[in-house]
């Protein structure tokens, strides 16, 4: 397997990779400012404040659910790379509206902003996996795969560290800035024509059958089902843990905006890590043989989390800082529980996205990961809707965290059975 470390010095890879750190940095900077400033500066009822992180999740997921179907057929019918030029430019200008937004504390004024950077990402999103088995060799892909997911959750870590540390007026200024600097990088992403068996370019506008004629002709592919309803569950059981982390420091453990930051780094460096760890054991392979132990894994750590949530010393006071936080000796556990299930995410779902752009053909691709976000996302908008009513009916935040618990079973059990049917051979790289 050639370095994947090495494609970061190539052009066919640097400026999209590039491209997509910056446009994750940004995403993360914008939510994470939007969610600090709301919970610790605007709201101050607790029930207001879980619903409104739920709330900002499925606004955030609802265009994948909506649009991945239109993405996927531009995607795979036009040049990729001038496709990403068109969405940048789109990103200066929804950032003009999040900043003001930020600046005016106007709620939503953020959230529509919100929406359209969901959007912004629809459209990015198939693209940014589609393109890497047009640019990069076979034996590269799950190394630029396991790059391109590091990047991302590194890019979430900085942009969640700045938004939740720095002022909401510095935040919306830094937002401007890197959606300028994203469309520069943009444009240096190297041409990726359609393949000579791309269908032709006519576009279905009814997103409704569209989707669903995307998604049929996707789901009925068992090795793509399996992946497809794997990265799924992970990314329900995401969404619930990152809506709930705000709510979970504040109101569960009596921490500051600063503990809050803390929470999500700390999950963003893990996933990180389990994407390179993953990609260093397989040594290049797309194989699932560890998805189902990470799975269980993940679990496990989110049970041992919630075991220490219920034991947390009584408040006193003031919202602890981070200097008191990590004073407190159980702390320590609760930090490496997040660790853990941080990592062992990163574990189970890189080599998923693989399976997702290995195993089509190189003009499917798109249209794969595209029925890939549509599914992810009706999962992580189920998913929030279940954690608003759950909150609304006085499930209390810590009690949530049982159910993402439970849910690693499932992901397990689904990601076993693609191991089962695939690792053999059976589902190997088409050319």
């Amino acid at each position: 397997m050639k370095a994947s470390t090495n494609l970061l010095s190539k052009r066919r890879f640097l400026p999209l990779f590039a491209t997509q750190f910056l446009g994750a940095f940004n995403d993360n900077l914008f939510k994470t400012a939007m969610v600090i400033l709301v919970t610790y500066h605007i709201y101050s009822d607790p029930t207001q404040e879980a619903t409104f992180n739920a709330l900002a999740g499925a606004i955030f997921i609802l265009p994948f659910f909506l649009l991945s179907a239109l993405s996927g057929q531009l995607a795979d019918s036009t040049d990729k790379a001038r496709i990403i030029r068109i969405v940048k430019t789109a990103e200066i200008f929804i950032m003009v509206a999040g900043a003001a937004g930020l600046l005016l504390h106007n709620i939503p004024l953020m959230l529509l902003a919100l929406f359209a950077m969901g959007v912004h990402s629809t459209f990015f999103g198939p693209i940014k996996y589609a393109i890497l088995p047009q640019h990069l060799e076979k034996d590269e892909v799950l190394g630029g795969t396991g790059l391109v997911e590091a990047g991302t959750y590194g890019a979430i870590l900085l942009g969640t560290i700045a938004g939740g540390l720095i002022p909401s007026q510095w935040a919306a200024a830094a937002v401007l800035i890197v959606a300028g600097i994203g469309r520069l990088t943009g444009g240096k992403v190297p041409p990726a024509p359609p393949e000579s068996d791309a269908p032709v370019l006519k576009m279905d506008w009814h997103i409704v059958r569209s989707s669903i004629t995307l998604v049929s002709a996707t789901l009925h592919i068992p090795r793509l089902f399996l992946a497809i309803a794997s990265i799924s569950f992970f990314w329900a059981q995401g969404a619930i843990l990152a809506a709930q982390f705000p709510p979970l420091v504040k109101n569960v453990l009596h921490a500051n905006e600063q503990v809050a930051t803390l929470f999500l780094a700390i999950f963003s460096i893990g996933v990180a890590l389990g994407s390179i760890v993953i990609n260093r054991l397989l040594a290049g392979r797309v194989l699932a043989v560890y998805s189902p132990a990470a799975a269980i894994a993940m679990g496990l750590f989110v049970l041992h989390l919630y075991w220490n949530t219920l034991g947390w010393p009584a408040p006193a006071g003031e919202l602890m800082d981070l200097d008191t936080f990590v004073r407190i000796g159980q702390a320590e556990w609760i930090m490496f529980d997040l660790f853990g299930v941080a990592v062992a995410g990163g574990m189970f779902v890189v080599p998923l996205y693989a399976f997702l752009t290995t195993t089509v053909h190189k003009s499917e691709t798109a249209r794969t990961v595209a029925a890939n976000n549509i599914v992810n996302s009706g999962a992580m908008v189920l998913a929030a809707i279940l954690l608003t009513l759950l909150v609304q009916i006085g499930v209390s935040v810590e009690g949530t965290l049982l159910l993402v618990a439970v849910a690693s079973i499932g992901a397990a059990w689904i990601a076993r059975k693609l191991h089962l049917a695939c690792d053999d051979g059976k589902c190997g790289p088409v050319s």
